[in-house]
């Protein structure tokens, strides 16, 4: 590739990262909704496409208080256009992806020039992205980064659910971006090296192209994060019991499941989603009746119910770092209402003596413990049936008061971290 072609492509990449920033910072739309703005790039600009958006949200606060070290006072976007994203990926490529500087104030200086508004800043932004190249790093270093990287509705939340220590734990484990984790479909199968961290679940490390891993092709394992795993093993061993599956999309507990020898009734309404699960079945070599419903709708009953309810998902920030700026307070409050109408649905289907397991991948009492809570008070056919360390590999840390679930993104630091989950395991009269 010549140097010019070089350029022009460095230049494509560029204004794909600004088009999805700019639509997830002014209009909220989730990262992984704008990717078709990847899809005319070749793989390495769309790798490098991406990891400038993700990354420029994933250190979007301290970023954008670097930015205000440089240039006080915000710029009005009625006035200047893209001018602030403009900034803000310049920053990213300086501070965070360590980029050449004359190609990151190369490249801003083009974008500006391309917008309508922001040619008018285009000086501002070459002499501040040159600034920032020099005494950016001191700055950003400065900063108490994951305090920043975190907006004030969910730093209130968590301070006063977990205190400060380990919000601010929290935080800084979601500055890392996610490891690969995969659960294998059973034990000595062909699978790619990595960590054995819980069970059947390997941690890879970072993967860009998993159908390309040994084992992928033959249905060997499949991708899963290692909290994601535990709600399936709080219910013991299944095999041979009638389990449904309610929420089931992606899959992942339906596999584990179907596995573990289960006879499995996985439920989930979006047809695309239930087709995906399908998919991953055939490839897997394993079964299960998979059916497109409403858990409001569904008709059946079983001894082991799971339900991993929708819910804000704040436990998996690390794997989308768009979602605190995209989300706020009214979410958890509608999304715990749901939640509490599928878990009323939910409890119907499970048989006397039966097992229900609540799940939520969210960081939100609201959307876990309150839940459950409420739903006990309002039930006395259930009680809880507490979890042991054993119950979890021997993490006792992960259980809370109450004897439920609770993982952290700051748990298992050392290899990594894992997705934030609540579950709470009931059982029936």
């Amino acid at each position: 590739m010549s140097h010019a072609a070089g350029d022009r492509a460095g230049l494509a990449a560029r204004k794909a990262a600004l088009s999805i920033l700019s639509q997830v910072l002014r209009q909220r739309r989730p990262l992984d909704t704008q990717l078709d703005a990847l899809k005319n790039l070749a793989p390495r600009d769309a790798g490098f496409a991406r990891a400038l958006a993700s990354q420029s949200l994933r250190h979007f606060g301290a970023l954008d208080a670097t930015i205000r070290h440089f240039v006080p006072k915000p710029l009005a976007p009625h006035k200047a256009g893209a001018a602030t994203e403009i900034l803000l990926l310049g920053a990213c490529e300086l501070l965070i992806l360590k980029g050449a500087a004359h190609a990151a104030v190369d490249a801003a200086n083009n974008l500006a020039a391309a917008d309508g508004k922001a040619v008018h800043f285009k000086s501002l932004i070459n002499a501040v992205l040159r600034r920032m190249s020099r005494e950016g790093e001191a700055v950003l270093a400065a900063l108490d980064a994951p305090r920043l990287n975190t907006p004030d509705w969910l730093w209130t939340r968590w301070n006063a659910q977990y205190g400060d220590e380990t919000a601010h734990a929290i935080a800084a484990a979601h500055g890392r971006e996610a490891p690969l984790d995969i659960t294998l479909k059973q034990d000595g199968i062909a699978a790619p090296q990595g960590i054995a961290t819980l069970g059947l679940s390997r941690r890879i490390g970072d993967a860009a192209r998993v159908e390309e891993l040994d084992g992928f092709a033959g249905g060997n394992w499949w991708v899963q994060d290692v909290a994601a795993t535990l709600p399936v093993i709080l219910l013991g061993d299944v095999a041979g019991k009638r389990v449904i599956d309610l929420c089931a999309a992606p899959g992942g507990k339906t596999l584990q499941l179907a596995a573990r020898g289960a006879d499995v009734t996985s439920v989930e309404l979006d047809a695309t989603r239930a087709a995906r699960i399908r998919e991953n079945l055939a490839r897997m070599g394993l079964k299960a009746d998979v059916v497109e419903s409403d858990v409001r709708d569904f008709q059946g009953t079983a001894p082991l119910v799971l339900l991993d309810a929708p819910c804000t998902a704040t436990g998996t920030i690390r794997r989308h770092p768009d979602l605190p700026w995209i989300k706020g307070a009214a979410d958890v409050t509608a999304q715990a209402s749901l939640a509490y109408d599928l878990l009323e649905s939910a409890s119907a289907m499970v048989e006397p003596g039966g097992l229900l397991i609540f799940a939520v991948c969210s960081l939100e009492r609201e959307e876990g413990e309150e839940q459950v809570a409420g739903f006990l008070a309002a039930h006395p056919e259930f009680s809880r049936l507490p979890l042991a360390a054993e119950d979890v590999f021997g993490h006792g840390e992960w259980i809370s008061a109450d004897g439920d679930l609770r993982t952290l993104p700051c748990h298992l630091a050392d290899i990594g971290g894992m997705d934030g989950f609540y579950a709470a395991r009931l059982r029936r009269r």
